[in-house]
């Protein structure tokens, strides 16, 4: 092999590389937190803005689901979603976006709008890349919060557990497009 020839595969493993960060980057992982070791992983994808990466985000199920049945019940089953950010956020902005998406599905009353924010200004500390939060649906009842695994909250109001998962479950979902990829399921990979 001459210069030339190393120059060549030199230069074209450096123009591949983005290509190869970057698939690597869209393909979220599968590692399973510590705190769904008994739950089977049914969707997962990716939250970006503006094309930056925001989050991936994982739906962890009990039962193996069709996905036409998930959709249908999904709020009448203990479901969990990780969220996995990729930068870092304000707990506080994140509380006041969840909000805002919730109102998308019911009206809210200001009294109940003020409630649930400081509940999740309490479960969502301030979050940096690489930081998880997930939150188990316990239908009709609760929702648990965990940051990195550790229990941070529990919310018990079944109305505010049902608008929350509903951000990224319902068919008011502003992400329609993430929305079936967490309840379409993997074809297959479990």
């Amino acid at each position: 092999m001459d210069r030339r020839d190393c120059l060549s595969m030199g230069l074209g493993t450096l123009l591949s590389l983005p290509l190869a960060l970057q698939a690597q980057a869209q393909t979220p992982t599968r590692t399973q937190p510590p705190e769904l070791l008994d739950w089977r992983l049914q969707g997962q994808g990716q939250m970006r803005f503006f094309g930056l990466l925001i989050y991936d985000i994982r739906l962890w199920t009990r039962d193996k689901f069709e996905a036409a049945q998930l959709r249908s019940q999904w709020n009448s089953q203990p479901v969990a979603l990780e969220l996995e950010y990729a930068r870092n956020l304000s707990g506080a902005e994140i509380a006041k976006r969840s909000l805002v998406e919730m109102r998308r599905q019911a009206e809210i009353t200001e009294a109940q709008a003020k409630n649930w924010l400081t509940e999740m200004e309490a479960a969502f500390p301030d979050v940096k890349s690489g930081d998880r939060i997930s939150g188990i649906h316990a239908p009709a009842s609760s929702t648990d919060f965990y940051v990195n695994g550790r229990l941070q909250r529990r919310i018990a109001d079944a109305d505010f557990s049902r608008l929350f998962f509903g951000i990224w479950l319902s068919p008011q979902s502003s992400e329609q497009g993430l929305r079936s990829k967490l309840l379409d399921g993997l074809d297959g990979a479990r």
